[in-house]
């Protein structure tokens, strides 16, 4: 299972030498378990992705196809002109309008196929900086819109603050390797958003008419080596500060309270702000059938035994109370213990990484602390299931809508007993729990892996917090299933606003926002096994998450399940092989007024592919629209109350699926939605230029999603239908350029069905 998690991020050649020096400080092992399990600690920003993603982060990537060649400065066509500076931009962000929709934007013009085959750029009158050509221009793709010479109008537009045009220069001399190479699309005419500081760029109306009017007046030009300006930047699209984001976009709620698709297990009456919640009912109601979580404190819950006279069977809770209580001083009683209501697991269960925490990477006074403070209060914590955990928790099965809202003390009790093993009916995978993810910690504990070292600092560094501070916030998980999926072919909805960027990652930079997880069905995927890639890093560092598996069955392939409310504990870094725990984190954010965390984080499995082909089939990329649509939407929501999607690539790397397909899937997803999108590409600046050009370009010409939906669907039966080798000749984005620029494809899609586009396309060429 644990080797078909999703990747989050794709290694790339983008990183800055000051990127580079604001990456995690190496640190002795002193200090770093000194911040684990001692004292107070010091709350900085939250943690960035290292640059050290090697290991499982190339291979899980291998397949996304965002590499570029190698092209550096010396690789560009050289200029007659005595200058070879580039772009102008200090990186202050561009203002644009707070309306809903997609906005006007600052933008370049670009034709194709003119004569000059030098990039070539000329300057307004206003001062500049000489600026050198940023270090990723070799990341251009072939088939990029922006891949041509930039022309600036020196004269005609001076007093219009600078409109800059540009033209093809034959770009294919850089050979840059690209998986959307060997495209046709130089026969279109396209506008790029470029933000400028120094000189605002005005907007082009886009027409070929004025296209070729402004190309024609080359004599007032003035010639320079030239970057583009997008090149060289950490985002694109929207600021991302004006998309939505909870609290501030959200509606007043309700008062909290028991329904019948809710189920609620504290005292709503006594919630208060700032209190912990109160358990409901007040006596442990016991509850041993299918439709509950078999609980280990359940007078149910029976443990053979041997006797004088025979076999017999004692409390199993009983037992537990007594290997628990017996104290630990090494983590070999840690593991007796366990063993010892765990019976029929004791030649199978190795215990090999948490004796390696405790003897080769703690020091002694801090193995002291481990078991003298830590673990005592987490026994303590696991044996109060009978007070804390009295009603019985509902499991959500498949095909069922239905939340259930715990509190984050409940959520600590059961967590504590999941990491002793004490969950009875869930060690066996042909139990029958067999269609649920597993939830007791044993396979954490084997194995001499770094990567199950860090994931119990993780682990440790939230019980060492709710031990020693009882939380006070409530918890809802949501299990959604999409009855009615939409009409794809006949949308008539616009693509909603983008915000995209190679920097940054969704917990952090997409605060407030419904942030995607890259589920497995089963999820929370390898947690609590061998996976350290997205889903599984989400979890630990809000390892509230995990309690999740206690009783979510595995995703259908129209569910989805949305967790509303978790905190976030750690601070780390790396990823997979890379990955490190490196702080306590003290989560800020927000409460709404259920006491939940404002923050919002929906699962949602993708398909895995063994072919690249595959996921072009038409019946693949409906799941997909549907599955991604079924995490967005929300029944009977104004559009304006709901948040961005903060996501990244879906999907991808070990899954197989192509990147710019799956941006393409999840715009749509969140435009019929009624979402915009603030997008990751982690570390892929090619990706982030790709997917905004092809954003820009759709939402220009107001091509629908329905529209696109039927070019997705003409690229499978046109291009990959009959496809003889593993990737198509023609990349997906240069299909979707050329038919839509191309009128006599419109006029042709038009005559069998209604396109879902524009009449404004006259600006094709």
């Amino acid at each position: 299972m644990d080797e078909v998690m999703d990747s989050q991020r794709s290694v790339t050649a983008d990183v800055k030498p000051e990127d580079l020096k604001k990456d995690v400080p190496k640190t002795n092992l002193t200090d770093e378990k000194d911040e684990l399990f001692c004292g107070p600690q010091k709350h900085d920003k939250d943690c960035v992705i290292t640059a050290d993603t090697q290991g499982d982060v190339a291979s899980e990537n291998s397949m996304d196809g965002g590499s570029a060649g190698g092209l550096d400065d010396s690789g560009l066509p050289s200029s007659g002109s005595n200058t070879a500076q580039t772009h102008c931009s200090n990186g202050q962000k561009s203002k644009r309008p707070g309306s809903p929709g997609p906005h006007p934007v600052k933008t370049t013009c670009v034709a194709a196929h003119a004569p000059n085959p030098k990039l070539t750029l000329c300057l307004s009158n206003s001062p500049r900086k000489g600026v050198s050509t940023p270090s990723d221009v070799e990341m251009l793709s072939p088939d990029s819109p922006v891949c041509k010479t930039l022309l600036v109008n020196n004269s005609a537009d001076r007093d219009r603050d600078g409109s800059t045009c540009v033209e093809d220069s034959g770009c294919a001399k850089a050979q840059v390797k690209d998986c959307d190479s060997g495209s046709s699309a130089k026969e279109r005419v396209h506008q790029v958003a470029m933000g400028t500081e120094d000189a605002e760029i005005a907007e082009c109306s886009g027409s070929s008419d004025m296209s070729q009017d402004i190309i024609g007046s080359q004599s007032s030009f003035e010639s320079v080596s030239f970057a583009l300006h997008n090149m060289d930047r950490g985002w694109l699209g929207t600021p991302i500060d004006e998309l939505n984001r909870m609290p501030q976009c959200a509606p007043p709620l309700s008062h909290l309270k028991v329904v019948p698709n809710h189920t609620v297990t504290v005292r709503t009456d006594l919630l208060r702000e700032g209190d912990v919640p109160v358990p409901y009912p007040t006596k442990f109601k016991d509850a041993w059938d299918d439709m509950s979580v078999k609980m280990p404190c359940s007078e149910k819950n029976l443990f053979p035994m041997e006797t004088e006279d025979g076999g017999g069977v004692q409390s199993r809770w009983e037992l537990i109370h007594t290997a628990l209580q017996g104290g630990f001083k090494s983590s070999l009683d840690v593991r007796d213990a366990i063993l010892r209501y765990n019976t029929a697991h004791a030649k199978k269960w190795d215990f090999t990484a948490l004796n390696l925490l405790c003897t080769e990477y703690l020091e002694h006074s801090e193995v002291q602390h481990l078991f003298e403070a830590v673990l005592p209060t987490m026994v303590n914590l696991a044996l109060s299931a009978p007070s804390l955990c009295t009603m019985p928790i509902l499991l959500l099965k498949s095909r069922m809508n239905h939340s259930l809202t715990l509190s984050q003390e409940q959520i600590a009790c059961l967590l504590a007993n999941a990491f002793f093993c004490t969950f009875p009916r869930r060690n066996s995978r042909k139990s029958e729990y067999c269609n649920y993810p597993e939830i007791n910690f044993y396979r954490l504990f084997e194995g001499s892996s770094p990567r199950k070292i860090e994931k119990l600092k993780t682990l440790f560094c939230y019980f060492r917090r709710v031990t020693q501070t009882r939380p006070k916030g409530l918890v809802t998980f949501t299990r959604q299933a999409l009855s009615n999926p939409p009409n794809w072919e006949s949308s008539q909805t616009q693509l909603t606003r983008l915000h995209i960027t190679c920097e940054g990652t969704i917990e952090d930079d997409g605060y407030g926002m419904l942030q995607v997880d890259f589920a497995n069905r089963l999820v929370g995927g390898g947690v609590t096994g061998h996976g350290l890639v997205q889903e599984e890093i989400r979890f630990l560092i809000n390892p509230e998450l995990i309690i999740s598996r206690l009783f979510t069955e595995a995703l259908e392939y129209n569910e989805c399940l949305i967790v509303t409310g978790t905190e976030q504990y750690s601070k780390y870094s790396g990823y997979a092989e890379s990955y490190k725990w490196k702080d306590s984190h003290k989560d800020e954010t927000p409460r709404d007024d259920w006491q939940r965390r404002c923050t919002e984080i929906v699962a949602i499995d993708a398909l895995k592919y063994r072919h690249f082909l595959e996921q072009f089939l038409p019946e693949k990329m409906s799941r997909e629209l549907n599955k991604a649509y079924c995490g967005f939407f929300r029944y009977n929501a104004n559009s304006k109350h709901l948040s961005a999607v903060a996501t990244g690539n879906w999907g991808c790397g070990a899954f197989g699926g192509d990147t710019r397909l799956k941006a393409l899937i999840q715009l749509m997803a969140a435009a019929e939605a009624g979402r915009d999108v603030a997008y990751f590409t982690f570390g892929d600046a090619q990706l982030m230029r790709d997917v905004h050009e092809m954003h820009t370009f759709l939402t220009e010409r107001q091509v629908t999603v329905g529209r696109l939906y039927s070019l997705l669907n003409q690229y499978s039966s046109l291009v990959c239908r009959n496809c003889r080798t593993t990737r198509p000749d023609v990349s997906l984005y240069s299909f979707i350029y050329e038919n839509v620029s191309s009128p006599a494809t419109a006029d042709a899609c038009d005559s069998t069905r209604d396109s879902g586009m524009s009449p404004v396309t006259s600006d094709s060429h």
